[in-house]
């Protein structure tokens, strides 16, 4: 089996790269799991599994001067994909190539997880929408977050992407996250997975270079991904069926 589900959010600062990871970890216990830091032009996901002195990053591989298997690292029971932080690198990748990479991928794991671009401006950040099977929505609890994971769905279901889930991060104590959920859930297609409580330790975690659920485990922001992740069904699939859709994925030329 294999799924793809691209972690997407409308705009910055909702904590998409930290709730990738933390997936990530919570759906390990029952599946292997390879994250992919598809954000190629500002790369956050080597600082957070830890590999900020990795040699080899997925800029390498979209350049064609490495393989796959030379960006890949086992790292907190997940197989992770960092990309990497230099210009020169972000201008020789060429986006293309990570249709390939995905398939390759697929062949030896049951999900991958794709930590996506937040903004959608770019023929390169709406790849990995593009390339998903689902999306998992991260969302802030306020109108301007919302509205924007609007437009993920709105570009998902453009290219035949589905909204497996919508998962609220950073929410306050003073945010009545259960009223705000049920009407949200009337625009978007997919359910609420869980409400991620503003965490200080998910920001020690940041700082530590280390994923939430290894740096603090029995915290409540942990405990909320790990509902997250119970909630996410994962569908059948063959990887033999996902690398022909990945390679036969049309790619927008402009947006």
């Amino acid at each position: 089996m294999v799924e793809v589900f691209a972690v997407a959010s409308g705009k910055g600062g909702t904590g998409k790269t930290t709730s990738t990871v933390a997936l990530g970890m919570a759906l390990s216990d029952r599946y292997d799991v390879t994250v992919v830091d598809a954000d190629t032009g500002m790369a956050n996901l080597l600082f957070h599994a830890g590999l900020s002195d990795a040699e080899t990053t997925l800029h390498d591989v979209l350049a064609d001067d490495a393989p796959v298997e030379a960006a890949t690292y086992d790292r907190f029971g997940l197989t992770v994909v960092p990309c990497g932080t230099s210009l020169d690198g972000f201008r020789n990748a060429d986006p293309d190539r990570l249709r390939d990479v995905i398939a390759a991928l697929a062949e030896d794991t049951d999900i991958i997880l794709l930590d996506s671009p937040p903004a959608l401006d770019s023929r390169t950040a709406v790849l990995p929408i593009v390339l998903a099977d689902r999306i998992v929505v991260v969302l802030q609890p306020t109108i301007p977050a919302i509205s924007d994971g609007l437009k993920v769905q709105e570009y998902a279901t453009t290219y035949d992407t589905d909204v497996a889930g919508l998962l609220f991060n950073k929410v306050r104590e003073s945010e009545s996250i259960e009223q705000v959920s049920e009407k949200t859930e009337r625009y978007f297609d997919g359910p609420t997975l869980a409400a991620v409580p503003e965490s200080e330790r998910a920001r020690e975690a940041r700082r530590a270079g280390r994923p939430l659920l290894a740096h603090a485990p029995e915290c409540e922001a942990a405990t909320a991904y790990r509902v997250a992740a119970e909630s996410l069904t994962v569908r059948d699939g063959t990887a033999a069926d996902a690398a022909d859709r990945f390679q036969s994925a049309v790619i927008p030329e402009s947006l």
